[in-house]
């Protein structure tokens, strides 16, 4: 359904407990403390970042941080008495979360006097779960959106309080389809805290109708050279941002990357030639076309040049990957 915003009074004055964490959620925070008072903000823990390990808060603890925000980062929030004290004592009248990255249990949801409302980037019932930007490109979906709805304690499931559309163009790889949709996230959380309390009508989710965004693993980058080129170039643009695309050619770890559609047949991962314009390789139908190559632990390189100094040429084949692999 489409979202216009209603004309009329906003709630004077809202509290709101913002709970966050990646660098994704700063546009959703920004649009949130632009217009209401943000009394808290909640993220995940610091974390050992880099060589060294040095811990690292997560962009939202951080930018909190430089506002001078009321901040709070417990490592669990089921039977965190503490936790719980900290944001009743806030005076928060709603909470927005915002890939945060918790489950909510109910002890916690029911504090605020408004609950909890969520931003979720997908069509719920769509795509439920922690990567749904990531499986809808894998999924080959054209369109995807934003969800706000009631949180409840399962995964994504309770019922939408608005929802509005994103087309997704061809070229889009996850980065870019992040960046969008952390854009609708802002505007359309904005629409559904003027509208709190007023006229907001939830709309249970049909249940049969979900499909699922399990967090992504190393091996969902892995080239499935017997998919066709479309569904292989589709995982490439949903695992742009991580863990990226990996094939291997005689056991050798390789990252590619720019990958498109050609046309060509042959056997599934088979090199089909080499020129300035990359490698050409055949898929279960069709063939695609990739453009850097990265070896391990060296830096990427236009595929031509990595095929002429690894003695790479028409007729090889990549290593076939299949879930007994992994």
């Amino acid at each position: 359904m489409a979202v216009r915003e209603v004309p009329g009074l906003e709630l004077p004055g809202l509290k709101v407990a913002f709970f966050g964490s990646p660098a994704f959620a700063l546009p959703v925070l920004e649009a949130i403390r632009a217009q209401f008072e943000v009394v808290l903000v909640v993220a995940q823990p610091d974390k050992p970042v880099g060589r060294g390990l040095k811990l690292m808060p997560p962009p939202i603890a951080a930018r909190a941080a430089e506002l001078g925000l009321p901040l709070a980062q417990p490592v669990k929030l089921r039977r965190n008495a503490d936790f719980e004290a900290v944001l009743r004592g806030s005076g928060a009248d709603v909470a927005v979360t915002c890939a945060y990255g918790k489950i909510l249990p109910a002890s916690v949801l029911d504090i605020p006097r408004y609950g909890f409302l969520n931003t979720h980037t997908s069509l719920l019932p769509a795509y439920r779960g922690a990567a749904p930007i990531q499986w809808a490109l894998i999924g080959g979906e054209r369109v995807t959106g934003t969800t706000i709805m009631q949180t409840d304690p399962g995964m994504d499931t309770g019922p939408i309080l608005l929802q509005e559309e994103l087309p997704i163009a061809p070229q889009w790889t996850s980065l870019d389809l992040s960046g969008a949709l952390a854009g609708q996230a802002a505007r359309l959380i904005v629409a559904a805290l003027k509208r709190l309390g007023r006229d907001l009508t939830p709309t249970p989710q049909d249940g049969a109708a979900a499909t699922h965004a399990p967090m992504l693993v190393k091996e969902d980058g892995f080239v499935r050279w017997t998919d066709s080129a479309q569904a292989v170039v589709n995982r490439y643009r949903g695992v742009a941002a991580w863990p990226q695309t990996t094939a291997f050619l005689n056991g050798a770890r390789l990252k590619l990357g720019g990958l498109s559609v050609e046309e060509g047949a042959g056997q599934p991962g088979e090199i089909l030639g080499v020129d300035a314009s990359g490698v050409l390789i055949a898929c279960g139908s069709g063939a695609v076309r990739v453009w850097t190559v990265q070896p391990e632990a060296r830096r990427a390189q236009p595929a031509q040049i990595w095929a002429t100094s690894a003695g790479v040429g028409a007729g090889m084949c990549f290593d076939l990957w299949t879930s007994a692999s992994a």
